[in-house]
């Protein structure tokens, strides 16, 4: 049992992708690398590559290692196309954890089919940074991840900077500025592209807000809130960004709340049930907006309805007791996940049940109600996680490569 990060060399070149998603249609031009070294000697080229498609992803790393041309091939663009098509598919959950001793931060890859953890490369960071000033976004079905704005902690400056990675160069590059330096600022993805808003500057809170487009790399403002708000939880639901700064100490006044219409380059104000009711991490799984509630002495899960406009508790069982705040909660192959202090990881299960008056052929009657409810089984870290915080999570797909700098299974 051990937990090294196996070092990897950098993809040697990208290959043009196909827009073919059939075994019987992929072919490839072979590189000059690639020429006089067969894949799988005794199979066609074609035949052998289509092979390497099957490779679970956790086991491309030891198999970049295996020849020369195994690492041109799985690193190339087509390869990543190829896999995509073909539908050898697996969602990781990354999670940005820091030391709660010395800071020192790091990404960690989760794969909840074996149940391990992998290490990231390191984020390139100019100095001492505070992981909970990021705002962080990722184009899940293309396994790159975005790295926004944040603070440095020695001078408690805001930042404007962007990193980006990509699974399937196992590499951070750095992408276009923000528009303005923010941190602990409203972010989410929609519709393919990454909006910014409100947050601190250097003395100040912000309400302006600003959209990123990663194809042309570039960022460029849209309509500013109504408010100056610093971000207690954001959340992305029917096309729009939710934007909350939550209760704070002595709780004399309503939080606010705004929710961003992008089609309409519009802000409006939240419901009040909505946004007093607020009060934990918020993730969407299936339509629902939850959140798990952090102002009770128990960890609860609630969901919201918009009927009523209010938050109601959702039954089943209690959260794992090895979970400990601070957490982090994403969805995962239609299942939330939740990490807790020292990594360890809550699997909930939700189901909705409508009942009626009626009985249960008849769900026509106003009276009818849905109940929700929540089955968790817990997944114990590793003890070398044992000091490591939650900050943030993103769900990538992994069916690229298995070209991280992975570290060896747990």
């Amino acid at each position: 049992m051990h937990y090294a990060a196996a070092a990897l060399p950098a993809p040697v070149h990208d290959v043009a992708a196909s827009p073919s998603s059939s075994c019987t249609s992929i072919s490839r031009q072979q590189s000059p690398e690639e020429s006089t070294e067969a894949l799988i000697p005794g199979l066609s080229h074609d035949l052998a590559f289509y092979c390497l498609f099957r490779l679970p992803l956790a086991s491309q790393a030891v198999a970049r290692l295996v020849s020369k041309s195994w690492l041109v091939s799985l690193s190339s663009r087509e390869y990543f196309q190829g896999r995509r098509g073909l539908g050898f598919t697996e969602q990781w959950l990354c999670v940005l954890a820091f030391h709660k001793s010395s800071g020192k931060i790091q990404w960690q890859a989760f794969d909840p089919l074996r149940q391990k953890w992998h290490l990231l490369p390191a984020m390139p960071c100019k100095g001492r940074v505070c992981p909970p000033g990021f705002g962080c976004a990722s184009i899940a079905d293309q396994g790159v991840l975005f790295v926004c704005g944040g603070m440095q902690t020695d001078m408690d400056c805001p930042m404007d900077s962007v990193l980006k990675y990509e699974m399937r160069k196992n590499r951070w590059t750095v992408a276009g500025n923000m528009s303005t330096p923010r941190s602990f600022f409203a972010s989410g993805m929609i519709d393919g592209r990454i909006y910014a808003a409100g947050g601190n500057s250097a003395d100040r809170y912000l309400s302006s807000a600003e959209v990123y487009d990663p194809v042309m790399d570039l960022w460029r403002p849209v309509a500013s809130m109504g408010t100056n708000m610093a971000r207690y939880d954001a959340a992305v639901l029917d096309g729009k960004l939710y934007v909350t700064e939550g209760w704070s100490w002595p709780f004399l006044y309503s939080p606010r709340g705004q929710i961003y219409d992008p089609k309409a380059d519009r802000w409006e104000n939240m419901r009040l049930g909505m946004r007093e009711g607020w009060t934990g991490l918020s993730v969407v799984l299936d339509g629902h907006l939850f959140i798990i509630s952090d102002l009770e002495d128990s960890v609860k899960l609630k969901v919201y309805d918009t009927g009523t406009d209010s938050w109601r508790c959702v039954s089943g069982s209690a959260m794992p007791p090895n979970m400990v705040k601070p957490f982090s909660v994403n969805t995962l192959n239609g299942k939330l996940l939740v990490v807790a202090r020292s990594l360890h990881v809550a699997i909930g299960k939700v189901t909705h049940t409508t009942a009626s008056p009626g009985g249960a052929h008849d769900m026509t009657s106003v009276a009818a109600t849905t109940t929700t409810s929540v089955e968790w089984h817990s997944v114990a870290a590793p003890h070398c996680l044992a000091d490591f915080v939650p900050s943030n999570s993103q769900v990538l797909h992994g069916w690229f490569d298995g070209g991280m700098e992975i570290g060896d299974s747990i």
